[in-house]
């Protein structure tokens, strides 16, 4: 085992490094790999209106795919349908529209393989640009992390399972970030158990720490996340009205495209003054935000892994959110009087619910949010000690050094 060996590694992102959770998690990652002795080269796609992200590396080591440019003739295709900014989907890509995409991300990954040189690449998501790197480099050792979103796409997109499976079943090494994660992806990909790992990922645990929480008159509660169905927003927005009588204050932090944003804010916006649109935020910002509110809610339908959730205690927040196996593996049966966890609505596709459960799940919710309002009036500052040994497991640092040993073990074989 060559533990100590500095590598080169080549990371792979179809969208921007910034805004969502796998472009923190890949900035996460280029700097624990800095931090550890490594080199690393980043290949990602930018809108080309704009400055380029800042990922922590020199602009050397650096290659961007510019969508709405001469590379690609139209705005970036998300990962998720909903994004914070101005994207496409996958869905409605026409056939010379992905055969565009395919050709402008394989000459850039042929580009960024000539400039890193990589000893191992690690591309992120599941989904075509994964395909693409496998099959233009079959001997390179490559891991792919599964974001969650990708095992959405993959069922939303049958008509391009085909091309996704022919390069990421021939993946050295696929990373989830959960165990039940890890099941779903040999299920749907049917990748062989010995090339799959448990990685996590994991939130800053420099910025996200106890504030001396304000007076709970109003309590402040704080949702940061997308501005979409999938993430649960309407039903939370609606199960507040039912306690409208409590003296609460939101705070919305985060962006939203299409009409779908747009009628999360008008949903919102119904609240009047109760409520605070604070938009897209750094991780410093919503830091701020978060030591300043009293109770993170997160009611999310669908949820990879809820590091939202582990931002919050770490900040001192009390936690309301929907009970999904993204939020198990974080909480990793810890039971606390500080947390409510709401039973989420059936779904009969990936993630909308069935009509007859919604009402349900709004009450559920309210209760919860009723529960929690009151208890901050009381006490409005936690302990978060008891959950001192979660927060450590999903610090960047553990993660990278599990994502390092993937590294390694691709290497040694």
């Amino acid at each position: 085992m060559s533990a100590h060996r500095s590598l080169k590694i080549l990371h792979v992102l179809s969208q921007r490094p910034d805004s969502t959770g796998s472009g923190t998690y890949v900035r996460a990652m280029l700097r624990e790999a800095k931090a550890a002795g490594h080199w690393s080269f980043l290949l990602a796609g930018i809108q080309s209106t704009g400055p380029a992200p800042d990922c922590g590396l020199p602009p050397s080591q650096c290659q961007f795919v510019q969508f709405s440019a001469a590379d690609i003739s139209f705005p970036i295709v998300g990962m998720s349908d909903v994004m914070p900014y101005e994207s496409r989907t996958f869905s409605s890509l026409s056939p010379a529209e992905l055969a565009e995409y395919e050709s402008a991300f394989s000459s850039a990954l042929r580009a960024a393989f000539r400039k890193a040189e990589p000893d191992v690449i690690h591309t992120h998501h599941l989904w075509i640009v994964s395909s693409l790197a496998r099959q233009l480099f079959p001997r390179i050792p490559m891991a792919a992390s599964c974001h969650g979103s990708d095992l959405r796409q993959f069922q939303r997109c049958p008509h391009l399972q085909e091309q996704v499976l022919r390069g990421c079943r021939e993946l050295d090494a696929v990373i989830a970030l959960t165990a039940a994660q890890r099941r779903e992806i040999a299920r749907l990909y049917n990748v062989t158990p010995g090339r799959l790992w448990v990685g996590g990922a994991g939130y800053d645990s420099t910025l996200f720490t106890p504030g001396v929480k304000p007076d709970p008159n109003p309590v402040r509660l704080i949702y940061a996340g997308k501005l979409s169905k999938s993430k649960g927003l309407p039903h939370f927005l609606a199960a507040l009205k039912r306690i409208d009588a409590l003296p609460w204050q939101l705070h919305l932090v985060g962006g939203g495209g299409g009409e779908e944003g747009a009628a999360c804010v008008t949903q919102a916006r119904e609240l009047g003054d109760r409520i605070r649109i604070h938009g897209p935020k750094t991780q410093v910002e919503v830091a701020r935000l978060m030591k300043q509110s009293h109770v993170l809610v997160l009611p999310s339908l669908y949820e990879g892994l809820a590091l939202v959730i582990l931002e919050g205690i770490a900040s001192g927040c009390r936690v309301v959110t929907t009970q999904l196996p993204g939020v198990d593996e974080v909480l990793r049966d810890a039971r606390s009087p500080f947390i409510d966890l709401v039973a989420p609505p059936r779904l009969h596709s990936v993630d909308i619910p069935y009509a007859e459960d919604e009402a349900v799940f709004e009450s559920a919710l309210a209760d919860a949010l009723r529960a929690q309002i009151l208890a901050a009036r009381e006490q409005p500052n936690i302990d978060v000690t008891p959950m001192r040994e979660q927060l450590e497991a999903f610090s960047w640092s553990s993660v990278f050094r599990r994502v390092e040993e993937v590294y390694f073990a691709m290497l040694d074989r």
